[in-house]
């Protein structure tokens, strides 16, 4: 059956010469695999840059329950990027958020509104008028509530951040693992933003080294099978430039 859907490309691989297998996160299906053959002809109506991470796309699709591999029948993008792809600082937040995203979804299923919050996001770092070198600590606080571990909104000052429960705590233990107190003022500026686009502040780099690996560690405990990043030391690096 056909169905006019939204989708957000997550990952592809080269399946033959001229096919690959595209991972793709719609808005009525969930995560999807959609194998799309002809990409590597001269003559092919998809091309092979269509695939990108974080594309955005509208297609025409087949779809099946059950089945590993879906269809694609139509696709056209759903948005022309204006600087996503010309801007290093934001091509490289793209390839770590998604890698977080990637890591983080595994449900073929329905979710209409973390769809629309991360299709609404990779708009945001589109936008040619706004950048902040802490968009992906944003990003990450603002995902960990479609996931189910959104830290508490607890916070008081010189408070220390547990990372097994998502909360603010005026001491430490000596159990668990922590964010100390001169960090979790940055992160609770951070968590209080309405969105992703808010005029930004000023948090220094090593602070925002520091908050990142925090922050992926929060999600490795509450994913067990986050597993390791292998962008972030490229990301450290262009935001430290």
């Amino acid at each position: 059956m056909l169905h006019q859907v939204r989708g957000i490309v997550l990952h592809h691989l080269r399946y033959s010469d001229t096919s690959v297998i595209a991972k793709i996160y719609t808005n009525k299906f969930g995560l999807q695999s959609y194998l799309v053959k002809g990409v590597g002809s001269s003559k092919a109506k998809i091309k092979l840059a269509m695939f990108e991470c974080l594309n955005l796309l509208e297609m025409v699709v087949y779809y099946r329950e059950r089945k590993n591999l879906q269809t694609i029948r139509e696709l056209h993008p759903a948005h022309f990027f204006t600087t996503l792809h010309t801007d290093i600082r934001k091509s490289t937040l793209a390839l770590f958020i998604n890698e977080v995203i990637s890591k983080s979804i595994k449900e073929e299923e329905s979710n209409p509104a973390l769809f629309d919050f991360l299709f609404q996001m990779v708009l945001d770092l589109d936008d040619p008028d706004f950048f902040t070198p802490d968009f992906h600590l944003r990003f990450m606080l603002k995902f960990s509530k479609f996931l189910g571990f959104e830290p508490r909104k607890n916070y008081t000052h010189n408070s220390w951040f547990n990372l097994h429960e998502g909360i603010f705590e005026d001491r430490r233990s000596d159990s668990g693992e922590y964010i100390a107190p001169e960090f979790t003022g940055y992160l609770n500026d951070l968590l209080c933003m309405d969105n992703l686009c808010e005029p930004s502040f000023s948090i220094p780099p090593s602070a925002r080294a520091m908050l990142l690996n925090r922050l992926i560690h929060y999600y490795r405990l509450h994913l067990p099978e986050f597993g390791e990043l292998k962008t972030p030391e490229v990301l450290h690096e262009i935001l430290s430039a």
